[in-house]
């Protein structure tokens, strides 16, 4: 297995989830096989208990990790199946070493640093190794100079010798700023950044530079002269245009697959071309739609783009396979009103936690009920949409989840443990792959032409089954369960062009070569709704 390492200088959020994924994906087009791992440096053991506005979505993967929203990046661009050895903090590093410390695996020596945080660390990158493997990337979160960093660059510095150099490539990602005043890139803070990286012993192989404007030959030769670089190696990534994924097809014009397959003399597969005929074609469409429409998404991010990623990308997706142009508004649920509603085609309420703008998205699902706009509940969303069709349709006046309201006289959704009169209610949640069955008769199933499905589960609280004759007697279709009939997994009405609510996360399993069933036939009702 090869080893490549992507860093990241000058400045946070550059991107280097969408390079390192862009990147796998090339080398995949190449015949090559590939793993992808991300290696964050803060505390916390996971993003689970993080705010979104500091840390964007948590990506879920099937195994029930809680992981960095780069992950969904790997898994959109990529074929690399992601466990939970593919996501790495601090935190979790620093907790396993301890855990050995406290059973004293170290036989009385002093834990420190190094050796012991870093060769954790090696070990991390060593989760995931398998021979039938040609590419392992890995990602470092954080900034070259930060001092949380420090452990993570000194661990892979150290890997690069017990693997061999030659087995290792180290790409750097840094930041060419424009300053428009001089009509100039500066290279000036890009070679500081290499210059941090060196002293801690690292010699970058390729840099690829983020920027606004083309890089002359005479600023790449500069770059590579006090780099320590050949000038090939200097990798142009200027900014999208249009859309995320013009990223891979930018990196391969600027010769960045190439130059990885020089370095580890693979020539033998270096000289045929990658397919990339899928994402042109993704491109053409997104240059070229046929048609436009307005998605309203409410929540209590909404202004938070990096809040429900996965969200904004499957709608995307969706939009890319129907060649149309879908503008989405974020529209905050603490402040919402009906008239905010008064223009858009569809209407999806993400999921979430906390009772802040709850309101707001109840009111804006019965405005969507009302008016036949297509709705589109995720998690939260659809136990919303529960409360919305209780309180409205049914009577039910004040009925509410008991994580908003513990003494509502109508407690539609609950923690399943109050279902089964458990006490100890715990901390756990459903995460990651869970199985449901279809209505044959349902909506959903004409999406995704199965009745049985596996999606992915981020939530504590379930439709309370003690009211699920009376809301079904009502009108409200349970359009999937679990597999024992024990859960309501779906709810729909019969009577709207399209009004589904999911418990689970679709978000997560959508590409932009494949949109997830559900956004397609969602954007394809709202298409059908502008007309």
């Amino acid at each position: 297995m090869k080893h490549i390492f992507i860093t990241g200088g000058v400045v946070s959020s550059l991107g280097k989830g969408l390079t390192s994924a862009s990147l796998g994906m090339l080398l995949e087009s190449r015949g090559y096989s590939v793993r992808m791992q991300k290696l964050d440096p803060y505390l916390n053991i996971d993003p689970g208990t993080m705010s979104p506005y500091q840390h964007g979505e948590v990506y879920v993967l099937d195994d029930g990790a809680e992981t960095d929203l780069d992950l969904g990046h790997y898994e959109r661009f990529t074929v690399s199946p992601l466990s939970r050895n593919s996501s790495w903090t601090s935190g979790k590093i620093y907790r396993n070493v301890l855990r050995r410390e406290r059973r004293g695996r170290f036989l009385g020596k002093t834990v420190q640093v190094i050796p012991h945080i870093t060769d954790e660390i090696k070990r991390a990158i060593r989760s995931l190794r398998n021979r039938d493997v040609d590419f392992m990337l890995t990602e470092i979160g954080g900034t070259v100079g930060d001092i949380e960093s420090l452990p993570f660059l000194e661990a892979i510095r150290q890997f690069a010798l017990d693997a061999g150099r030659t087995n290792c490539l180290f790409i750097h990602l840094t930041l060419l700023p424009y300053l428009k005043s001089s009509n100039q890139l500066k290279t000036k803070p890009t070679q500081h950044s290499v210059s941090t990286l060196r002293q801690i012993g690292i010699q970058p192989d390729i840099l690829v530079c983020r920027t606004e404007m083309p890089i002359s030959d005479v600023e790449r030769n500069k770059i590579g002269l006090f780099c320590n670089l050949n000038t090939q190696d200097v990798i142009e990534e200027k900014d999208a245009e249009f859309s995320i994924y013009e990223v891979p097809i930018t990196l391969h014009n600027n010769g960045l697959d190439n130059r990885v397959l020089h370095y580890f003399r693979l020539d033998s597969k270096e000289q045929t071309e990658p397919d990339l005929s899928c994402w042109y074609d993704i491109l053409g469409r997104l240059r070229n739609p046929s048609s436009e429409i307005t998605i309203a998404v409410v929540g209590k991010y909404a202004k938070h783009k990096d809040a429900y990623k996965s969200i904004y990308e499957s709608i995307d997706h969706a939009g890319i396979k129907h060649r149309t142009n879908v503008r989405v508004r974020g529209i905050p649920s603490d402040s919402f009103s009906p008239k905010q509603l008064d223009d858009v085609d569809g209407v999806l309420v993400p999921g979430g936690f906390g009772d802040r703008g709850v309101e707001g998205k109840i009111d804006a699902i019965r405005t969507a009920r009302e008016r036949q706009i297509p709705f589109f509940g995720i998690c939260l969303g659809m136990q919303c949409a529960v409360i919305e069709f209780a309180r409205n349709i049914c009577g039910m006046d004040k009925a509410n989840s008991t994580e908003f309201d513990q003494n509502t006289s109508y407690p539609v959704i609950t923690l399943l443990d109050e279902q089964r009169n458990v006490t100890d209610k715990g901390g756990t949640m459903r995460l990651g792959a869970q199985a449901a069955v279809l209505n044959e008769t349902s909506n959903v199933f004409k999406s995704y032409g199965n009745k049985e499905i596996s999606e992915r589960h981020r939530h504590r609280y379930e439709f309370n089954n003690s009211y699920r004759d009376k809301l079904r007697e009502a009108g409200l279709v349970i359009a999937g369960t679990s597999p024992d009939g024990g859960l309501v997994e779906v709810v729909e009405l019969a009577n709207h062009p399209w009004f589904v609510g999911v418990q689970y996360h679709p978000e997560f399993k959508s590409k932009p070569t494949k949109p997830h069933p559900l956004f397609d036939n969602f954007i394809a009702a709202a298409i059908n709704h502008a007309k």
